[in-house]
């Protein structure tokens, strides 16, 4: 089977969608004990995981960096990496900061109300925050926008990304290399996690979630570089070997095998599987509408907890027991908003300071705007 790169893609729209429907998962997860007292057993376990897709979130970024910056960055070397790093700085930093901004607005109003709680809002953490490596091992606890670890974590993986770009190309080594690679990063993630008495990939995120992230950042680079070598082949063959890849997962889970490994491993399966599917006629993945909630996903995972706490304190009076009208307002709110601030600041901000690196760079742009 050839190694030759699949032609350049700036995007595989599937992905974009399964970005967004990982994000109403989180938001799901973070206002599922409010929903409690009338949620079937099943739906309340089922979102009690919802955690577990940012490890998915992870594994797509570094899918989607690799599709669309290894071939630059390898090509030309160090000289590509100040360009690569700008464009991350404009896609994640100045959402965060608006966000942040409004949390520390949210913060100064409660102080003056006398309401403040100053272990989940530390004044003196705030530096870390803004340049967003608050979850580098600095910090005990998750304190304002309790989301924003995972984009922290992100950070942190992208100033590894030219590293492992650079020291190995993926597509280079047999398949079974590739996968034997992918499968001690699941099991290094899960032994570390385990001699420290972790189980959960949720436990102890100030201590673990930096690790979880590149780990499973770097995952996604081998899998994109496995789905370059097989998307030419017949989807039915790819789709199986993905589909077994996610079910042997399964299985140890089954055989009590933790969390911690079996998660990473079926989501790696599960992500090759959508990825080598994403060209199929009429992929509801792919559709439009559920595209779109990709394209403003990350406005919608910066965004919800903040304005869910402020939704709390405006509308309800028992916070163990919103009733399902008061949470389809939320979600409501939380689309329209996430909608609002993809246009109105995330996109806007995002393409402002890639034209304002461009110029520093005397280049004319030429990075699609899905990068």
């Amino acid at each position: 089977m050839s190694g030759a790169p699949a032609e350049p893609r700036a995007d595989l729209p599937a992905l974009t969608g399964i970005r967004g429907l990982a994000a109403w998962f989180v938001v799901l997860y973070h206002i599922r004990l409010g929903a409690a007292s009338y949620l079937p057993a099943g739906a309340s376990f089922a979102l009690s995981k919802g955690y577990l897709a940012v490890d998915l979130f992870f594994m797509l970024s570094g899918f989607v960096l690799w599709l669309n910056y290894s071939d630059r960055l390898r090509r030309d070397g160090l000289e590509a990496v100040p360009r690569y790093l700008a464009r991350r700085v404009a896609r994640i930093w100045p959402l965060h900061l608006f966000i942040l901004a409004l949390t520390m607005i949210f913060a100064a109003i409660l102080a003056a109300t006398g309401k403040l709680n100053p272990d989940h809002y530390p004044w003196a953490e705030l530096p870390l925050h803004l340049l967003l490596v608050h979850n580098w091992g600095f910090t005990s606890a998750l304190t304002w926008n309790d989301p924003s670890w995972s984009i922290s974590g992100e950070a942190a993986a992208y100033l590894l990304f030219p590293l492992i770009v650079l020291a190995v190309d993926w597509r280079r080594l047999p398949p079974v290399w590739a996968i034997a690679a992918l499968l001690l990063l699941a099991v290094s993630l899960s032994a570390i996690m385990g001699y420290n008495g972790a189980f959960i990939l949720d436990r102890e995120i100030p201590r673990f979630g930096l690790l979880r992230a590149v780990t499973e950042f770097s995952m996604g680079t081998i899998l994109c570089a496995l789905w370059q070598r097989w998307c030419s082949t017949p989807r039915l063959t790819a789709s199986l070997a993905a589909a077994l890849a996610a079910g042997g997962p399964l299985l140890g889970f089954a055989a009590g095998a933790p969390e911690t490994l079996v998660v990473p491993l079926f989501l790696a399966g599960l992500l090759l599987a959508v990825a080598l599917t994403a060209d199929h006629e009429g992929n509801p993945l792919a559709a439009r509408p559920v595209h779109y909630l990709g394209e403003i996903s990350y406005s919608t995972y910066l965004v919800h907890f903040l304005l869910y706490i402020l939704f709390k304190i405006l509308f309800v009076d028992d916070p163990g027991n919103v009733q399902p009208l008061l949470i389809g307002l939320f979600l409501l709110l939380t689309f329209l908003a996430s909608a609002a601030l993809y246009h109105g600041v995330e996109r806007p901000a995002q393409r402002a300071l890639n034209r304002l690196f461009d110029r520093r760079a005397s280049r004319r742009p030429v990075l699609s705007a899905a990068e």
